[in-house]
C-alpha cells in the first residue's frame, strides 16, 4: 500500500530539500520576505548552522568562500529589493570564479507582483547575465524539483552562481510532495583520442609551459595533474588568485600569471611553443590585459581544456579543444606515460623554476616596515594548511608574491577584484575550518568596506587574523592615476580609524605594527589570544607594489610626456 506524503509548508518544503542536498550551514540577514523560511530553519538548527551576518554582501561573500573551500554549493538566504542588490557583488563574484552557490531570495507576495511592490525586483531580468540559472517559485510542491536541479547546475560543468526568487505567499502554502534524492555533479571527461592528440603534440614540442586555473578543483585533481607534470616535467603557472592547485614548493611550479607577475615569466610564456591550458578560461588578469597570447590564434600551439565548450574557442582559437571537468582531465592526465629519458625542455623548465625562486627574495628596503620581510617571516612560520584569505588591491601582491601554498583550497581571494570580500570570507573560513589557521589581507579601503563582520567572527567565535595594510589612500586607483595622470589624483586619499581599536571595540584582538620587528611578535600575540584578531600595518604611502614606489611610477609617467 502506497503512502501519500505529509503536506507540508513551502517554507518546510525548502528547508528539507537543503537537507536532503548536505546543507550545513547558510550564510544570511534575515528579512521578512523569507520569515516563514527562517522559522522552519528554527527546527533543524542542530543540523544546520545558521550564521547571521551584518550585511548582505557579508553573507555572499561567506557562502562564496564556502562553496570555494568545500566544493560544494555555498548557499545564502537575503530579502528582497536592497538585500538582494547588496548580495549582487557575491554572485558576481562567484560568476567570474566559477565557484558554485546558491542565494535564495524573498520576494514579495505572488498578488502584488507587477505592481511595483514594496521592493519588487524581476530578479530573472537582474541576475540573468551573471549567473547559470535564476528562477523564482511559484509552486511549492516543485520545491524539490527546483531545489535540486539548483545544486546540480550550481556543481556541474563549469562551476558558478544560481539564484532563487522565493514569493512570501509561496512559503506559506501546503503541499503534498516528495523529496528528491541528493544531488549528483555531472562533469565531462576527455575521451581517448584527444588524450592521444594531446601526447602527440606535447612529444614535438621544445618550450612547453602549462597553465592552470579556473574552478573545480578537487583535492584528488590536483594530485594528479602534479603527477601528469612531474612526469613529463613541466613548468607550471597559476593564474590569478589560483596559486593553490600546485605545491608551490614543487619543482616544476614557476610562479603566477596576476597584475605583479615576474616578468621572466610572463617573457617565458610568450617564447613558449606550446601552452597547455587546463581549467583556465584565460581572463584579462591571467593574460596580463589580452597582451600575452596572440588573439584569436596563439603564435604557440595551444591546447585549452575547459569544463564549459562555450569557453572554448571563445577568445583564443586552440589547436586542441578538450571540454573536461578537472579531475575526469587530472586522471587521464596522470595516466599518460612521461617520456623514456629526459625531455628535450629539461633545462627550459629547470630555468622557470630559478625565475621563480629568484623572485621569492624581497628587493632591499630600507624603511621602517619592510612588508616583503614581514611576508618572508609569515611563509616561515605559517603551517601548510594555513587559509590565506585576500581582499581586492594592491595590498595583495606581497603576500601574492612572497608567500607559498602548499595544499588545495587554502587560498581565498575574488578573481573579479571585489573589494570587501576578504573580512567576509575570513570568517567563514574560520568556521568551516574551526582548527585551521586563517590569515586575512585587505587594504584599508577594502576592509572598511566590510569591516562589520568582524561582528560576525567574534559572535560566533570564528578566529580569523586580519592583517589590514593601511595607506590612507585607495592604493590601486592612486597607482593608475600617477601611470595615466601623473601629479592630478583626486578622490583616492582616506581619513582611517585606528584599525587595532576598532578590533578592540568589537571584541576582538588588536595590534598595531609600525616597524618590521614589530610583526613576529604582533602575529603570535594575535594567534595566541584564540579570538578574531587584527594587526594594523602603518605603511608608508610611497611602497604601492613590491617592484616600483609612487614617485618611480609617476616619474616614469612624465618622462614619457
Amino acid at each position: 500500500m502506497t503512502t501519500s506524503p505529509p503536506s507540508r509548508t513551502g517554507a518546510r518544503i525548502l528547508v528539507d530539500a537543503l537537507r536532503t542536498h548536505g546543507t550545513d550551514m547558510i550564510f544570511c540577514v534575515p528579512g521578512e520576505s523569507y520569515l516563514e523560511t527562517l522559522d522552519a530553519l528554527y527546527d533543524v538548527s542542530n543540523e544546520i548552522k545558521l550564521v547571521v551576518c551584518r550585511h548582505e554582501a557579508g553573507a555572499v561573500h561567506m557562502a562564496e568562500a564556502y562553496g570555494k573551500l568545500t566544493g560544494r554549493p555555498g548557499v545564502c538566504f537575503v530579502t528582497r529589493g536592497p538585500g538582494a542588490t547588496h548580495g549582487a557583488i557575491g554572485v558576481h563574484a562567484a560568476h567570474q570564479a566559477s565557484t558554485p552557490l546558491i542565494m535564495l531570495v524573498g520576494q514579495v507576495h505572488r498578488g502584488h507582483m507587477d505592481r511595483e511592490a514594496l521592493q519588487e525586483i524581476d530578479y530573472r531580468r537582474m541576475f540573468g547575465g551573471m549567473t547559470k540559472w535564476v528562477t523564482q517559485i511559484e509552486i511549492p510542491a516543485r520545491i524539490p524539483e527546483q531545489i535540486a536541479r539548483a545544486f546540480q547546475t550550481a556543481a556541474s560543468g563549469r562551476p558558478g552562481p544560481v539564484v532563487i526568487s522565493l514569493p512570501e505567499d509561496m512559503q506559506r502554502e501546503e503541499a503534498a510532495v516528495e523529496d528528491t534524492a541528493p544531488y549528483r555533479a555531472v562533469r565531462a571527461s576527455p575521451g581517448g583520442g584527444e588524450m592521444a592528440e594531446l601526447a602527440a603534440l606535447l612529444g614535438v614540442a621544445e618550450r612547453p609551459v602549462a597553465i592552470v586555473g579556473g574552478g573545480g578543483w578537487t583535492p584528488e585533481a590536483c594530485a594528479d595533474i602534479t603527477r601528469f607534470l612531474e612526469a613529463h616535467d613541466l613548468p607550471v603557472a597559476c593564474t590569478f588568485r589560483r596559486q593553490d592547485i600546485i605545491d608551490n614548493t614543487h619543482p616544476n611550479y614557476a610562479g603566477d600569471l596576476s597584475p605583479g607577475s615576474n616578468p621572466a615569466l610572463v617573457n617565458r610564456i610568450k617564447r613558449s611553443d606550446l601552452l597547455l591550458v587546463i581549467g583556465s578560461r584565460l581572463d584579462e588578469i591571467s593574460t596580463q590585459r589580452y597582451t600575452l597570447i596572440d588573439a584569436p590564434v596563439p603564435s604557440q600551439v595551444m591546447i585549452h581544456v575547459h569544463p564549459d565548450s562555450n569557453v572554448l574557442g571563445s577568445v583564443y582559437q586552440p589547436r586542441l579543444p578538450i571540454q573536461s571537468g578537472m579531475p575526469g582531465f587530472a586522471a587521464a592526465a596522470a595516466g599518460l606515460p612521461g617520456p623514456a629519458g629526459a625531455p628535450a625542455w629539461a633545462e627550459w623548465r629547470a630555468a622557470a623554476r630559478t625565475d621563480y625562486e629568484g623572485a621569492l627574495v624581497p628587493s632591499p628596503y630600507d624603511g621602517d616596515l619592510d612588508l616583503g620581510r614581514c611576508m618572508v617571516w609569515l611563509r616561515e612560520n605559517l603551517p601548510e594548511d594555513a587559509i590565506i584569505v585576500l581582499d581586492g588591491g594592491n595590498f595583495s601582491a606581497w603576500p601574492m608574491r612572497f608567500l607559498t601554498w602548499r595544499t588545495p583550497r587554502t587560498q581565498l581571494a575574488p578573481q573579479a577584484g571585489a573589494m570587501g570580500a576578504g573580512a567576509p570570507a575570513g570568517v567563514a573560513a574560520s568556521l568551516i575550518h574551526p582548527d585551521r589557521v586563517v590569515v586575512g589581507f585587505a587594504g584599508d579601503g577594502g576592509f572598511m568596506m566590510t569591516s562589520q563582520e568582524m561582528a560576525t567572527a567574534v559572535q560566533y567565535g570564528a578566529t580569523p587574523i586580519y592583517i589590514v595594510f593601511d595607506n590612507g589612500m585607495f592604493g590601486t586607483i592612486r597607482m593608475h592615476q600617477e601611470r595615466a595622470h601623473p601629479r592630478r589624483t583626486i578622490g583616492t586619499g582616506l581619513l582611517n580609524p585606528d584599525f587595532a581599536d576598532l578590533a578592540r571595540a568589537y571584541g576582538a584582538h588588536g595590534e598595531t605594527v609600525a616597524r618590521t620587528e614589530e610583526f613576529g611578535p604582533a602575529f603570535e600575540r594575535a594567534r595566541a589570544s584564540g579570538k578574531c584578531a587584527l594587526i594594523h600595518l602603518k605603511m608608508d604611502p610611497e611602497v604601492i607594489t613590491t617592484r616600483a614606489s609612487l614617485s618611480e611610477i609617476r616619474d616614469a609617467a612624465l618622462a614619457k610626456a
